[in-house]
């Protein structure tokens, strides 16, 4: 073949596309040219590494899309009144921007803060249990102010009594007003107890890793909507991890949780909450059943009618067996 059509044959062939590109861009990119290299594609390693960066791609996606989609952690933060939040502080400099910084004093700083702050909302050691904007007063009130406390309280009830058409004067009416802030006091008495000190430090350490269950737990407390009471019983469940609390505490816990203005799925949670908190185990599982005045009394009407909650946190909420095996014993799957 003459020279001139050699050369007119080998521009035709630059001009044809390899892969979608034309070989003078291929040549540009250092992909195609008369040197022995590989084209892109030749031996399919390019494209199973283009593939694989793609499955792992998919994998990923696959597994974010799962992880949002899980159960939320029934360990959330609950609701506060954000004036019974603890006060932020300005972060401390630090030591390479302030040499003098007294470290025995920060940490003093640091230890006081978690004597008097539990991180949990469920548990306040300084008695300030949610939702709550005048508990520490009440805590720390002397008998003079315990005394006003009483009086505020004996005038509402008598402007309640004449407001109702009755005369707190008769007979039988005149201690009531009295009676009845004593009585309210007591039936709230929760507010002025913490975790910390109802427990008192009974926990020990017996390397028991079995489910431990007390039930049948009576309980009374005041509806927050229209303060008239629920009662009915819980059922408190939960399995060591090595320690286990006086089972007498768990009663307390709930006793104290429900000398409060509730409802009931806040009480069956605030329950399990501050029994998970304070005692670690693998899980904490509590079902309550009661009866509420405010539907037996007023509006619906309906005497028979009891309401049932639940409460799981760890294996008792991720084993479905483990789950089961508490209601059957409690009597809830019957």
């Amino acid at each position: 073949m003459p020279e001139s059509d050699l050369h007119e044959a080998r521009d035709v062939v630059n001009a044809l596309p390899v892969n979608g590109v034309s070989a003078s861009n291929n040549l540009k990119r250092g992909q195609y040219d008369e040197t022995p290299k590989t084209p892109v594609g030749a031996t399919g390693t390019a494209t199973n590494t283009n593939g694989s960066n793609s499955n792992n791609k998919r994998r990923k996606h696959r597994a974010a899309v799962r992880r949002s989609a899980k159960r939320r952690h029934s360990m959330s933060k609950a609701a506060r009144d954000p004036r019974d939040e603890p006060e932020s502080k300005a972060a401390s400099p630090s030591r390479a921007d302030d040499a003098d910084v007294d470290a025995d004093a920060m940490e003093k700083e640091a230890a006081s803060a978690v004597a008097t702050r539990s991180p949990s909302p469920f548990i306040d050691f300084d008695g300030l249990s949610r939702p709550s904007t005048g508990t520490r007063a009440r805590l720390e009130e002397n008998d003079e102010e315990r005394a006003v406390r009483l009086e505020k309280m004996r005038g509402a009830v008598r402007t309640i009594l004449e407001c109702v058409g009755e005369d707190p004067d008769r007979e039988g009416l005149l201690g009531t007003p009295d009676r009845y802030a004593k009585a309210l006091l007591d039936f709230t008495q929760g507010y002025q107890q913490n975790v910390r000190n109802v427990v008192n430090g009974a926990i020990f350490h017996e390397g028991h890793n079995e489910m431990v269950i007390v039930k049948d737990i009576e309980v009374f407390s005041l509806c927050e909507h229209h303060m008239v009471p629920f009662t009915g019983k819980m059922h408190i469940g939960y399995i060591p991890f090595h320690s286990v609390i006086g089972i007498s505490k768990l009663p307390r816990i709930a006793e104290m949780f429900s000398r409060r203005l509730q409802i009931q799925e806040r009480l069956t949670k605030d329950v399990a909450n501050a029994i998970m908190e304070i005692l670690q185990p693998q899980g904490v599982a509590v079902v309550m059943e009661s009866s509420h005045l405010c539907m037996v009394m007023r509006g619906v009407q309906k005497t028979s009618a009891t309401t049932i909650t639940s409460c799981v946190l760890g294996c008792f909420e991720s084993k479905e067996k483990t789950r089961n095996e508490f209601l059957s014993l409690v009597g809830v799957n019957r």
